[in-house]
């Protein structure tokens, strides 16, 4: 089974309907169908909460994460190991902190990174990226 990672910027460009949600809606019809397993980091989920809670309030933001909730996406907390890798990854690249935390899943669990953000260039020699 293929498994991806989504970035922030992933499921971003899918609620806000942007250029490239077509291929996160693919990503989640083939959980679905039970041929991709998508994971998230918590870092990242919380990006997607802080981001949808600026841009549109509160309420949007609890709302988003219930619907989150109720897609095919793993959300995998940040332990010891998964931290050391990010921390790892933005000692040698320049990606941010918490964008790293994605890297680090994608890395740890042979994964590749679907993202929409051009900064993930950095490690593409580490990680596979899905471009959205």
């Amino acid at each position: 089974m293929k498994r991806v990672v989504l970035d922030a910027s992933a499921l971003m460009t899918y609620f806000e309907k942007r250029p490239g949600a077509d291929k996160v809606k693919e990503l989640f019809a083939q959980a679905i169908d039970g041929k991709t397993e998508l994971l998230m980091s918590v870092v990242n989920w919380g990006e997607v909460y802080y981001s949808i809670w600026r841009s549109r309030g509160e309420a949007a933001a609890k709302e988003a994460l219930g619907y989150v909730a109720q897609l095919p996406i793993e959300i995998v907390d940040a332990d010891k190991e998964l931290t050391k890798v990010a921390a790892e990854l933005r000692a040698r690249h320049k990606l941010p902190y918490a964008d790293c935390f994605g890297a680090a899943l994608a890395k740890v669990r042979k994964a590749a990174i679907a993202t929409a953000d051009r900064d993930f260039a950095a490690v593409k020699d580490e990680v596979q990226l899905i471009e959205i």
